[in-house]
Parts: structure tokens; sequence; C-alpha cells
């Protein structure tokens, strides 16, 4: 359903600020003089602007997965009561009037909180519940949020249902419809501040998304929407709002600022393009930048046609952190200038829970943790991801037996029945544990965080061996003498764990001395050296098999088979199908690291 309109006024109104969406008439500036005329000193107004990214389903500072208070090495705290502390002693120190709250998306995918409302007690259901993200939210008061690409996760009905139940609009101005190419989302909105002397100050707040969203949810959104480059659409954009009358244009983007693309060449727009737009085109005065998972307190890109420094902020995923951007602002020649503008972020691990939030979701909350506490199996011996990053361990042999088991039955009186199948798999999380004895829900939800879905792409033996090159980028170049740090053997050149790939089925070294793209070395199949053209089925996730991640040759590869279960409830079933999970009836050490061809463990 559409953005409701009336919903939003009259919240606006209650909150002293007015709003003007896409398509509604432009209210020209407030006509006033200039302060500064008989001497006196010009006119200024200092407003503040916050802003969260990436909170993928946190509202309490609870870890689903592991049944306890969320904690990490730095002791970072999550969610949107966190966020909300924060949001109401700046709201106090300003001025509620003075300040703005907006998002730069990934919002409702993540945490076991947003998926059992997705997909257990959908919101898309006949008097269905309201999502926990957005009563979170609307009770925090936020102006504006952008669209990230997981918002796309669970379909478009999904995300049309939670946009229905926010009291705030979800911004993507490179959103279109796929047939009309008319923005499918509004692009922006415009809020006006009262100023102490009369003259309103007009912020207009500009949502772009991941052109990625072609690629990464190509089953959803295919036919039904496109996404082109962030840089094109802020260029069209941009000046339509400063023409409307925007005294300051700040730009809500679901995108890095790095430059680069995780899918390469196959398409033709930057992923993470916000250093790009902040370069490219003039009139922003500041980019709230998401998606990319980092911490970026506050970072300056100067506009190469104007000479015009741009702001650039990135709060930490999750909660973590809040964005400040504080504007300074100068009545001059007949209109508001920016005269100062800086970021900073807050750490929410300073503060306590807002408690109208936690207890306005904690029937929802119990409910989830009820859900995933849920025993379905039991486990001979306890499994960790811990070494997973460096060595072959049987948590992620599970995943790979059983992705392949799947893709077996399902070609089963095909003519690719006969073919060998082989799995690709990744470390999602250090921190997973299948331990010893009863096994639950959110035991087995821990080792597979994300909502991929499985599908089954025919490749051959060159194929696979340039795949498990690519794969082995992910190691630091280690010379045989060496001592090795595995704290520091992995992640090269910034590469997440997720994009480690190892694929069982096969037997093969990975010599970490050796330069990255020389490293794979003896590749078995079944005892004998690989043979190139060998034909092979690969149980593969639609991430992966659709580019995610840039691998070789895998997204132009034959689909033989794709299925619409995410791949964590396929391994849910099983295990309470085969109500007993025995390790040493799928582990086996198929990959090691070596140097020089001495094993490095």
């Amino acid at each position: 359903m559409p953005f409701d309109r009336r919903s939003f006024l009259g919240r606006s109104a209650a909150t002293g600020a007015g709003v003007a969406l896409a398509g509604a008439a432009a209210v020209p500036a407030s006509a006033a003089t200039a302060g500064s005329a008989g001497g006196h000193p010009p006119k200024r107004y200092a407003f503040t602007v916050m802003g969260t990214t990436d909170l993928h389903g946190n509202v309490f500072n609870w870890d689903y997965f592991t049944d306890k208070e969320y904690d990490d090495r730095a002791h970072n705290d999550v969610g949107l009561a966190k966020i909300s502390t924060l949001v109401d002693q700046v709201r106090r120190e300003k001025g509620r009037r003075n300040t703005l709250l907006i998002d730069a998306g990934d919002t409702i995918q993540g945490t076991q909180l947003s998926y059992y409302y997705a997909k257990v007690d959908p919101i898309t259901a006949d008097n269905g519940p309201v999502h926990p993200m957005a009563q979170a939210m609307n009770a925090i008061g936020y102006d504006a949020a952008a669209l990230g690409n997981h918002e796309f996760n669970y379909g478009i009905p999904v995300l049309r249902k939670f946009e229905q139940q926010c009291r705030f609009p979800l911004l993507g101005a490179n959103a279109l419809d796929a047939k009309t190419l008319k923005p499918a989302f509004p692009p922006y909105v415009i809020k006006t501040l009262r100023t102490p002397y009369g003259r309103d100050v007009r912020v207009a707040i500009l949502g772009l998304t991941n052109p990625g969203i072609a690629i990464w949810d190509k089953a959803n959104v295919q036919g039904q929407m496109t996404f082109p480059g962030l840089e094109e659409q802020a260029a069209k954009w941009v000046p339509k709002l400063r023409s409307m009358g925007a005294d300051v244009v700040i730009v809500s983007a679901h995108s890095g600022s790095s430059g680069t693309s995780s899918y390469g060449d196959q398409l033709p727009y930057i992923e993470n393009a916000a250093g790009l737009v902040a370069e490219q085109v003039p009139g922003i005065d500041a980019i709230l930048v998401g998606h990319a998972h980092t911490e970026i307190p506050e970072y300056f890109v100067t506009n190469k046609e104007t000479g015009k420094q741009v702001v650039l902020s990135e709060p930490l995923k999750w909660g973590q952190r809040l964005t400040l951007f504080d504007f300074g602002l100068v009545w001059e020649k007949g209109r508001w200038t920016v005269e100062t503008v800086g970021a900073q972020v807050l750490n929410s691990n300073t503060v306590e829970e807002d408690q109208e939030i936690t207890k306005i979701l904690q029937d929802e909350h119990e409910k989830v943790v009820a859900y995933v506490n849920q025993v379905i199996g039991t486990n001979a011996a306890e499994m960790t991801s811990a070494e997973a990053p460096y060595r072959d361990v049987p948590i992620i042999d599970l995943i790979n037996h059983i992705q392949a088991a799947t893709v077996k039955d399902a070609l089963a009186g095909t003519e690719y029945a006969s073919l060998p199948v082989l799995s690709q798999a990744a470390c999602f999380s250090r921190s997973a544990v299948i331990p010893a004895g009863e096994v639950t829900i959110r035991d087995v939800a821990g080792l597979y965080v994300f909502e991929n879905t499985l599908e089954a792409r025919l490749m051959t033996g060159v194929q696979i061996k340039a795949y498990l090159e690519f794969s082995a980028n992910y190691f630091v170049q280690t010379a045989a003498g060496a001592d090795v740090d595995p704290a520091k053997l992995t992640n090269a050149n910034g590469t997440p764990d997720y994009n480690y790939d190892v694929v069982s089925g096969l037997t093969y070294e990975i010599d970490i001395a050796k330069a990255a793209g020389s490293r794979v070395t003896n590749v078995q199949f079944e005892g004998a050296a690989l043979a190139d053209d060998a034909q092979f089925v690969l149980a593969v996730n639609n991430y992966r098999a659709n580019g995610g991640g840039n691998f070789p040759f895998v997204a132009a590869a034959k689909m033989l088979w794709s299925n619409s279960e995410e791949i964590r409830n396929t391994m849910i079933a099983w295990v309470k199908e085969k109500v007993s999970i025995d390790p040493a009836e799928f582990a086996s050490v198929d990959w090691k690291l070596t140097r020089d061809g001495a094993p490095v463990f």
C-alpha cells in the first residue's frame, strides 16, 4: 500500500515540524528581510539531524542466538531501546523542534525478532501484528528512513505492509517501478523547522537505496522494480529539491562510501557510491551513509563542481551508534544558508534502554524467546565455528551436508540426477555453537543468520577451481617461515567472513605462502585430480548464485533448481526429521591451509 500521507502529516504537526511529500505543491520559503539590515548581526539558527542505519531488527539489547544480553569484545550495545534514550537526550538538549531523526536502511531483517514477524507470525496475515520495528520507530518519532537492500528479503508484500505500518515515509529515489520507471516509493520528504525569527527552514531528505537489490533479491524484484545508480538519481532530484525551496539537502543513502562493488561489473551501477554522490552532485549538505557496517563519525568529500565540502557520517550497525549532524545556518540575501556543518557519533553503550520502548514490545520479545528456545533434536558432540575461517570444522560440514542432500533429492529423476553434487558454505558467525545434548531452533539459526535460499547450478571442473582460487583471496599471504597468528591470517583486503566459501565434495589445499591467484593446489575428486571438463552440480545460496561477492562463473552458470525456503529453515527441518545429530556421520577434513606443501595447523 502507498505511504499514508494523512497520518504522517498529523504526526508531524504534533512534533512541531511540517512536511511536503514528493508531488506535493512546493511552499515558498518565508519572505523576510536580511537580518543584517541596519547594522544588526545576521540571524542564525542551529539544528541537529540524528541518524541510524543497519538496525537489522534490533530493538532490545539482546542476542536471540545466544539467549542473553548482547556483548562483543568492545562491549558495544545494540537496539532501538538504547537509541531512544540517546535521542531523548539530544532532543532535551537541542529542543525537539530543532531536531530531526532519520535512518539509512536495512531495518526489517537480521534478528529472530524481525524474522518471526515476517515468517512465523507474519505482519501480512489477516489482522496480523504490527512489525516490532514499526512500533519502535513510530514511538521514537522517526521522520524518514531510506530503503535498504535487506528490506526486500521477505518480498515486496511484507515491505509494503511494513511501509503502511510506519508513520514516516520509506524513501527510495532510485527504486523505480519496472514498467513505468517512476518512483515506487517516495523519493524525498521536506521537513519544515520553525525558527524563532518566523523564517522557516526547509530541510529536504532524499532517500537512495542500493542497486545490488537487482542481483541479491532478483527473485523478489525482477519484473517489478529496477534500481538505477545513486549518482544518476541524486543528480536528478537534488536540483528539483533546491528549486522547491529546500534550504538544506540531506541524503540518506543505503550505500557505503568506498566506491567499490561486491558484484564487479554485473551491474553498471556502483554498490558503495555515497562518496561519489558527494563528489559528483552539487547541492548536497550532508550524507547519512549505510550498508557497509563500518563506523565513520565524520568524513568530508569535496564536490568537484562547487568545491564545497560535504560531510558524511556512518553510525555503527544495529543501533550501536547514533550520528549527529549539527548545522549552523545564517540568514543572508533573503534565504537561509548553511554556514557550518559537522558530524559526530554517540555510543549507545553509555545509556540504559528506554523502558517505554521495551515495555511496548515486551510481549513480542517473549514470544520470540520462547520460539527460538524450542528443542528440536539432540547432538552427539559439540560443534563450534570459532576456527571455521581457517580450519575445516564439522559445523560448516553440517551446512554443506544438508545442502547437498537437499539438492540431490530435488534432482532425483531428472537428467542431472547422476551428476555429483558439491556444496558451498561460509562462516557467517564465529560464535555459532551447536552444543552436545539438546539442540534448539536458536542453535541452528545462529549458524545460518541470513535469509538465503538454496539453488543448484551446473559447473565444470575448471570453473570450480577458479571459484576456489577466488575464495582463497581471503587469506593474508604468510611466508613459510613466519609465525602464524590466526587472528591476523584472514580477511585480507577487508574481505568479510561471509565471502570466504569452502566447497565440500572435493579435497584441496590452500598455500598461503603463495600470492593471491595461485594458491589452490592438489584439487581432487574421489581421489583423482579434478578434470577441467568434469561436470558438477553446485549447491549454492542465492546471494552467491546471483553475484554476491563477485565469485567467478556461478552467476552465469545454468540454474538446475531453486527453492523459496530459507536454508536456515531447511536445516531446522532436517534436524527435526533426523532427531539426532552425529558429526561422525558427515564431518571430514576436505581442505586445509599449507605453506610450501606443509600444513599450517
